[in-house]
């Protein structure tokens, strides 16, 4: 992987001294971890015009979940306590002899960019932009893996869920039940905060788990994801509990499952990401499901569970292939409840067999 991370770093470099900076400051943790291998709290890398130095508050933890530092990068602790290593590496960067420096603005506080320009004022500060974070879009073979074993792990979790007595049980102790299958078969951990909708909540994004418990009749609809050596991937499905679904659950079901069908078969190399959006929403427009209708229809994961590409009515750009996403159609009526259908793909050319579903837990909607 040494080769891998240098490769990178090697990109970046390139791309900041295009942009007339003689060095780098990176500062966001997904982006530190992408680039130098493990991101310890606190921490930031410097690509320096003479070595790159990660530097943190403390000793980096050698656990393997969190990621061990690439072994072409130098880890400096910071002397004592209290110090930021922001500015620590600014002034590291003015010592090798760097008349410039580009730093995530986006995600520096302002409070830390002042204390940066405190210290070295005769260093130029520029701003690195979304430059790593598009580096990051398309994934390598490497990636691809760990996010498809990530997306085995939360198929097995949900998988025996399923096999369980659900009614009676509240939303919030199932959540808890499938993250825990989740560390059970090899996860770091969840990918995000599991969610677990019954009834009147069922088909809401993002839905925090309550006390509400299952009943007979219900939509249940579960979120999840695992993460694995740091990627993130997402599934999400609806079953209707207890009894033959009703006329209302099954037709709702299809539309749902038509746009996710139509969102999915966009996922080609060159697809413009609002198109992929636009095959999805339409399907749901079309059947009067204009309002309340979800702002996008899947987005990009990898070591963050919300990443680039959004697949969004207002997004620019286009899809590569190897580039991991979402497709997550729902329609929720407030008071009833609703239906929402989450796979996690990965784009590829047609003539390697179209887009890779990463997620296999069936979309039949079954009666539990």
């Amino acid at each position: 992987m040494s080769e891998v991370y240098a490769a990178r770093r090697t990109r970046l470099k390139e791309r900041c001294h295009a942009g007339g900076s003689a060095a780098a400051l990176v500062s966001r943790p997904a982006n530190v971890r992408y680039l130098a291998g493990a991101a310890p709290r606190g921490a930031v890398l410097l690509l320096g015009r003479t070595e790159d130095l990660l530097l943190c508050t403390g000793p980096p933890d050698d656990r393997a979940l969190e990621g061990r530092p690439d072994e072409a990068v130098r880890v400096r602790p910071l002397p004592g306590r209290g110090g930021d290593a922001a500015v620590a590496a600014a002034d590291l960067a003015l010592g090798q002899g760097a008349d410039s420096l580009a730093v995530e603005e986006h995600h520096l506080t302002v409070a830390r960019h002042r204390a940066i320009r405190s210290v070295v004022p005769r260093l130029r500060l520029a701003d690195l932009g979304g430059a790593v974070e598009q580096l990051r879009i398309v994934k390598d073979e490497e990636e691809i893996s760990c996010l498809r074993i990530g997306a085995e792990i939360a198929d097995q979790a949900l998988g025996e869920l399923l096999e369980s007595i659900l009614v009676g049980r509240t939303e919030r102790h199932l959540a808890l039940e499938l993250e825990r299958r989740l560390v059970d078969h090899g996860a770091d951990g969840p990918a995000f905060a599991t969610s677990v909708a019954t009834g009147p909540n069922s088909g809401r994004r993002g839905h925090r788990p309550t006390d509400r418990r299952v009943e007979e009749g219900d939509f249940l609809s579960v979120c999840l994801g695992a993460r694995y050596r740091g990627y993130r991937c997402e599934i999400g499905r609806t079953f209707v509990i207890g009894t033959s679904p009703a006329d209302w659950q099954i037709e709702m079901y299809d539309l749902v499952f038509a746009a996710q069908r139509a969102g999915r078969e966009m996922l080609v190399p060159g697809a413009a990401y609002r198109d992929v959006d636009r095959a999805a929403r339409h399907v749901l427009d079309s059947a009067g499901y204009t309002e309340g209708l979800p702002a996008l229809t899947g987005h990009g994961v990898g070591l963050e569970i919300d990443e680039d590409p959004q697949l969004a009515p207002a997004a620019m750009g286009k899809l590569d292939a190897c580039v991991p996403v979402t497709v997550e159609p729902g329609v929720h009526l407030p008071g009833r409840g609703g239906v929402r259908i989450d796979d996690t793909l990965v784009v590829r050319p047609e003539a390697d067999g179209g887009p890779e579903l990463l997620t296999i837990t069936t979309k039949e909607l079954l009666a539990l």
